[in-house]
């Protein structure tokens, strides 16, 4: 046993050198497939799905999407408030890819998808209350299948909610932690509640399928390629006065809002899906001004003869919108940058360019 081990040691101590040479090749062998496979990983690019991407805020965030990130972008549409010119531009780009669809059927994809942005659903009532019913199945059977879709690529995905879901509010300003005053059986309810539940689904998903999520609750917001016929004040105001028609003012005007301008929009878009915070989270303008303030502004800027008439308000109308961003501030290092006039100015230019 004695000289076995003195054997061993002799032949240990005489092959110490190839012993030790081998073992470095194995390590580096090792290290060099862990690098090619790290390097591998990082450099595929991403695939981020847009739905809703030929719609106003959806076209501008694929737009923003493809000068900012080296990643395929496809765009997801059916056309019902989208445009085909909002995106025809984007379609000469060799990284933007055009699907149409409806969310509301299955949807699938064979290539791996890396994020999701849900911005699929009509956003103003004149559209969202054109069928109700639909607008409800957007928000319900079109979420599923973009959870669903979400779920099986173990994608990131970001729900456009929206600050529908605080109501009438009675809070001021709207917090994220304000559980809103909806009613939910009104002409608005398809819209606000289907929202509602459409928050309801990604935190369900989040929490029983540990699904990735981000819920941005998406205030007023104005801009370029905002669709001329959609009833939202900012796109009516400047039509109306454009063409010197009477502008239109529900109520007394004396209700609130606050305007967003597009680039601040999808800038904070980004930062939540790229920032570990799921939400939800506010996302808009706290400058707050009346109609009546914003329909003064647009006629002084669009230099129009037209004159102001009141009607009726609708039913369930808000009396005031503010968003409080202090979390938007904190977990995004974001707020809006572009004032009031400037973005008006940009809007109204945008919009005697289509019109021309």
């Amino acid at each position: 046993m004695v000289r076995r081990t003195e054997w061993l040691f002799t032949w240990f101590v005489n092959n110490i050198y190839i012993i030790l040479y081998s073992l470095r090749e194995f390590l580096n062998l090792l290290l060099k497939k862990n690098l090619k496979l790290k390097h591998f990983k990082t450099s595929m690019p991403k695939t981020i799905l847009v739905t809703g991407g030929a719609g106003f805020i959806g076209s501008n965030l694929c737009e923003f999407l493809l000068e900012k990130e080296s990643a395929k972008i496809i765009c997801l549409d059916n056309f019902f408030t989208g445009k085909k010119e909002n995106i025809a531009s984007l379609l000469k780009n060799q990284n933007f890819v055009f699907v149409e669809k409806d969310i509301v059927d299955p949807i699938l994809f064979d290539e791996k998808i890396d994020q999701i942005y849900n911005l699929a659903c009509p956003a103003s009532p004149i559209h969202y209350q054109a069928n109700p019913i639909r607008t409800i199945k957007i928000n319900t059977i079109g979420v599923i299948n973009t959870l669903g879709l979400a779920k099986k690529h173990n994608a990131r995905i970001l729900q456009s909610s929206t600050s529908e879901i605080y109501g009438d509010p009675l809070v001021h300003p709207q917090t994220e932690d304000y559980k809103g005053n909806v009613n939910p059986i009104g002409p608005r309810a398809c819209y606000d509640e289907g929202k509602r539940i459409a928050e309801s689904l990604f935190f369900e998903y989040h929490r029983n399928h540990k699904l990735d999520i981000r819920v941005a609750r998406i205030f007023n917001t104005y801009g370029p390629k905002m669709a001329k016929n959609d009833g939202r004040v900012v796109s009516n105001f400047i039509l109306q006065a454009i063409n010197n028609d009477d502008i239109t003012i529900y109520g007394d005007g004396k209700q609130t809002r606050s305007f967003c301008y597009i680039s601040d929009m999808v800038e904070g878009l980004y930062r939540l899906m790229n920032q570990d915070y799921v939400g939800p989270i506010n996302l808009g303008n706290p400058e707050e001004l009346t109609i009546l303030q914003i329909a003064e502004k647009i006629l002084e800027l669009t230099e129009s003869k037209s004159k102001l008439i009141f009607k009726d308000i609708p039913q369930d109308d808000p009396h005031r919108r503010k968003p409080d961003i202090t979390l938007a501030k904190n977990k995004l290092n974001w707020q809006p940058v572009i004032p009031l006039n400037d973005g008006l100015i940009k809007t109204i230019e945008s919009f005697k360019s289509v019109l021309s």
